[in-house]
Order: C-alpha cells, then sequence, then structure tokens
C-alpha cells in the first residue's frame, strides 16, 4: 500500500506543525504541506493532489466550508479524502460538514493514532471499486460520535466538581448544556425555551427543571469543590460566596464544550 499524501489545513501553526511532526517516518502516512488558511488550502489542494486533507472549519479568510465548496476538482487526479478536524461540536455542524462533502468528522483535539485509523479507512473505502458512498449513514455516525465524546466530558466535569449522577439535576443539566451548545440563543430564553424544552424530554415541569439543576450547583458548592471548578476554567471564576446562576453555569460550561471541540 502506497504512503496517504496528506495535506493538513489549520490557522493555528502550532497544531499543523505538532499534527506534521508525528507523522514523520511514519509507514502509511506522508504530510506533503501544511495550509494557514482556507485560501492557501484551495491552492495546495489543485497544485499538490493530496489523498487526503485533514481540515478545519474555523480560520480566516475563507473556511472549512468554503474549501469544500470552492476547490476546482477537475483539476485534480482524483477527490481527496476530507477529514474535518474541528472544535465545533453542534450536530449541525456536522450536518454542514458531511453535507458539503466532507468524509468524517473528528473534534479536537485530534490524536495522530486516531486520525491515522480513519485516514487508512476512509481512503480505502472512497477508493475501493465496490464502494458506494452513504452521506446519510456517515452523518449519523458523525454525531453520534460526537454526542457520546460531549457526554464523556461532561461527565468527567460533573463528577470534578462534585455533582453526583443519580440526581435529577445532574441529568437536566447536562441536557442544558447541550440544548445551548446546539442553539446559544436559548440561554437568554432559559423560562420560555430552555427549561420547557428540558421538561419536555424528561415529562416533567419546567419549574422542577429548574430546581434540580440549581439543587445540582448547591451540591457543588456545598461539597467544597469550588477549586476544582476554578481549575476547569483555568482561572479563578468563583469564590465560596459566589455561586453562579443556574444560566450562568450553564452558559460557562456549554462555552467551554465549544472551545474545546468537547462539542
Amino acid at each position: 500500500m502506497q504512503k496517504i499524501r496528506l495535506l493538513i489545513v489549520d490557522d493555528e501553526k502550532e497544531c499543523s506543525q505538532a499534527l506534521a511532526e508525528s507523522f514523520e517516518g511514519d509507514p502509511d502516512v506522508e504530510v506533503i504541506a501544511t495550509a494557514k488558511d482556507g485560501l492557501d488550502a484551495i491552492a495546495k489542494i489543485e497544485t499538490l493532489s493530496p489523498d487526503a486533507v485533514a481540515l478545519d472549519i474555523v480560520m480566516p479568510n475563507l473556511d472549512g466550508y468554503g474549501v469544500l465548496a470552492n476547490v476546482d476538482f477537475s483539476k485534480l487526479r482524483k477527490r481527496p479524502v476530507f477529514i474535518i478536524t474541528s472544535g465545533l461540536t453542534g450536530d449541525a455542524f456536522i450536518r454542514k460538514a458531511i453535507g458539503a462533502g466532507a468524509d468524517y468528522y473528528m473534534l479536537k483535539p485530534v490524536s495522530p493514532q486516531a486520525l491515522k485509523e480513519r485516514l487508512i479507512e476512509c481512503t480505502r473505502v472512497k477508493y475501493s471499486p465496490v464502494a458506494v458512498k452513504d452521506d446519510e449513514s456517515q452523518m449519523r455516525q458523525a454525531i453520534r460520535r460526537s454526542r457520546h465524546t460531549l457526554d464523556e466530558k461532561l461527565a468527567n466535569i460533573f463528577i470534578s466538581v462534585g455533582i453526583p449522577a443519580h440526581i435529577k439535576g445532574y441529568q437536566f443539566l447536562r441536557e442544558a448544556i447541550k440544548m445551548t451548545i446546539d442553539r446559544p440563543e436559548v440561554i437568554n430564553s432559559i423560562t420560555k425555551k430552555l427549561y420547557p424544552g428540558i421538561a419536555e424530554n424528561f415529562n416533567t415541569s419546567p419549574s422542577k427543571v429548574e430546581r434540580a439543576i440549581r439543587h445540582a450547583i448547591e451540591v457543588a458548592w456545598n461539597r467544597g469543590k469550588i477549586e476544582n471548578i476554578n481549575q476547569i476554567f483555568g482561572i479563578k471564576i468563583y469564590s465560596a460566596n459566589d455561586k453562579p446562576t443556574n444560566g450562568e453555569f450553564i452558559a460557562l460550561l456549554a462555552d467551554k464544550m465549544i472551545m474545546e471541540g468537547a462539542v
């Protein structure tokens, strides 16, 4: 099997360099170039005709969606495999990427080994003479992977801040963060949209949702895990007397998930 010729596209130079260096001497993957933004990516794709592209979404000049839409594939010997590597975790981002032609969606931080496995898997499937691309199936799988990763990260955070899994507020808080990630505007309509939406999903009332989430936050504060909370955000946000409101806590965790690609 010939080496997979990979182009890495990411506006964070340190990330692209570190990923490129991880494949030095690899028997299966050869990084042929890196690109710093969408316009640079298109130029290098059309010039170098890589076998695969690890493509970020949020970039200056032209984003990853723009790359997928604007590459002139008639200039290439074959269409490359596009693997999205992004911190965006909402279902809408994944659906849009798969719909635009991405072959796979991976959440940052991406391990080189996991990327290599997906590269081998996708290139083999894409260039198999009997392969049939199923965009809907890929989209569903990508969304399930995204949700599984998000659930794991939220579970780890809840454990570290002292919110036990057996209380109702745990489930409601997790659902609230997911809803805020997918539809950021709901955080500005907590009583009219967020609580009622959660209540409908769990067959309960909005007032019970509000009380349960407030109780979950109170449990964390009463257990004295404030330092763990501050460590999660990387700065000292709260003290023992600065308990956040439901909305503040939900918004902070949702934003953290988006920034880290939990989503």
